[in-house]
C-alpha cells in the first residue's frame, strides 16, 4: 500500500511560532480551534466561517479572531490551516490555500470525488506543501493499541461496527462517506494492504441517502474484512475485532478497552488479557502530528494518497451496490402443502 504523499519533498515551515488558521467553525472546526489555542508555539490567527452564529461560538471557545471570508484569513499571514468546512467545499478551499503555499490538513473525506481529491494531492506536491487528511480514528488510543497488538501477525479477518442515531447536521452524504470511510482507512492501515474486492449491501430505510451499509472487502494480502454501519441505532457503538493466526483482538473505541485472546490450545482453552491503552485526545494527537509534519517537511501521518485511496473504495461501494430485487407478487390463497 502506498503511503507516500505531499510530505515527500516538502519545504519545512520556518522555525519558531507557527501561525495557523481554521476554516469552518462547525462542531469539528470549533474543536480544531480549541486544540490549537492550547498548544505551545502556535498562534491561532483566526477562524473562517460565513455563519455569524458559528463565528460567535468560535470566539466564545477560543477568544480568537474570526473572518467571514477565506481571503481575509490568508491576508493575515498563516503557515498552515485545517479545513473543516462541508465536503463539497474542500477542493476549492484547499486549492486556494495551496496556491498561497499554505500547509493544509483537510478533514475526511478529502473531497467530494476521487478526481477532486487527486487534484488536491497533485497541487500540494507541485507547491511543496504538507497535505494531511483528517482520519482522526487512527489517533484513537484504542486503535493504536490494536495496531500494536497485531503488528507482525498473520491477519485473517477484520470486523468493524460503527453505528448510531441519525445526525441532524448530515444532509449531503450517507453512512458510507460519513462513517464507513473511517473504517475503510483503518482496514487499509491495519493490513498495510490495498482493498481489491468490494461487496456492498446498502439500504435507505428512513433517510434520502443510504443509512444502512453492510460492506465486505478482500485486501490484496488476502484479509477478509466487514463493516457494519447505520444511522438507525439509538446509541453509538464503535467496535473492532481482528482475528490472526495467533490471537483474537477486541476493541471498544468508545470505552477504549482492548482485550487480547491468545495461547490457543487443542482443548479449546486460551488466555486473555486487557491491553494498556493511552489517554490522549485523538484530535489533539492528530493536530500535533500535522504540525510536526509541517515543521519538519516529513511525511504526514495520513497522506493525501491514503485519503484518496479510502475515498475511492467508499465511492466503489456506492457505485457497485446491487439494485434491490423486485418484491415478489402476493400469493393468492393458502400455500399448498406437498405430500
Amino acid at each position: 500500500m502506498k503511503s507516500m504523499g505531499a510530505g515527500s519533498g516538502v519545504k519545512p515551515a520556518p522555525s519558531g511560532v507557527l501561525r495557523v488558521g481554521v476554516i469552518g467553525a462547525g462542531v469539528m472546526g470549533t474543536n480544531h480551534a480549541r486544540v490549537f489555542a492550547g498548544l505551545p508555539n502556535i498562534a491561532l490567527v483566526g477562524v473562517v466561517d460565513p455563519l455569524p452564529a458559528h463565528r460567535a461560538r468560535a470566539t466564545e471557545y477560543t477568544n480568537c479572531r474570526t473572518f467571514d471570508r477565506l481571503d481575509d484569513l490568508i491576508a493575515q499571514g498563516v503557515d498552515a490551516v485545517t479545513i473543516a468546512a462541508p465536503t463539497h467545499l474542500h477542493h476549492e478551499i484547499a486549492r486556494a490555500c495551496i496556491a498561497h503555499s499554505i500547509h493544509v490538513m483537510v478533514e475526511k473525506p478529502i473531497a467530494s470525488s476521487v478526481e477532486e481529491g487527486q487534484d488536491i494531492v497533485d497541487a500540494a506536491a507541485h507547491a511543496g506543501v504538507t497535505l494531511m487528511v483528517g482520519h482522526v480514528e487512527r489517533f484513537n488510543p484504542a486503535v493504536a493499541a490494536i495496531k500494536h497488538a497485531i503488528a507482525g501477525e498473520d491477519i485473517l479477518s477484520i470486523a468493524i461496527t460503527r453505528v448510531g442515531p441519525f445526525p441532524p447536521r448530515m444532509s449531503n452524504v450517507g453512512v458510507v462517506i460519513d462513517l464507513a470511510v473511517h473504517d475503510i482507512d483503518l482496514i487499509r492501515w491495519f493490513t498495510e494492504s490495498d482493498i481489491v474486492e468490494v461487496q456492498p449491501q446498502l439500504s435507505s430505510a428512513v433517510a434520502e441517502r443510504e443509512d444502512i451499509a453492510l460492506l465486505q472487502f478482500r485486501t490484496a494480502s488476502g484479509v477478509l474484512a466487514h463493516i457494519n454501519t447505520n444511522w438507525l441505532t439509538p446509541f453509538k457503538a464503535r467496535n473492532v475485532t481482528v482475528a490472526t493466526r495467533g490471537k483474537y483482538v477486541m476493541g471498544d473505541l468508545l470505552t477504549r478497552q482492548v482485550t487480547e485472546c491468545f495461547g490457543f490450545k487443542p482443548d479449546g482453552s486460551y488466555s486473555m488479557r486487557h491491553l494498556p491503552v493511552g489517554h490522549d485526545e485523538p484530535l489533539r494527537a492528530e493536530l500535533i502530528a500535522f504540525l510536526q509534519a509541517v515543521r519538519t517537511g516529513g511525511l504526514p501521518a495520513v497522506s493525501g494518497d491514503e485519503g484518496v485511496a479510502s475515498l475511492e473504495i467508499a465511492t466503489r461501494c456506492l457505485e457497485s451496490s446491487p439494485k434491490p430485487a423486485a418484491a415478489p407478487s402476493a400469493r393468492k390463497g393458502p400455500r399448498r402443502v406437498a405430500g
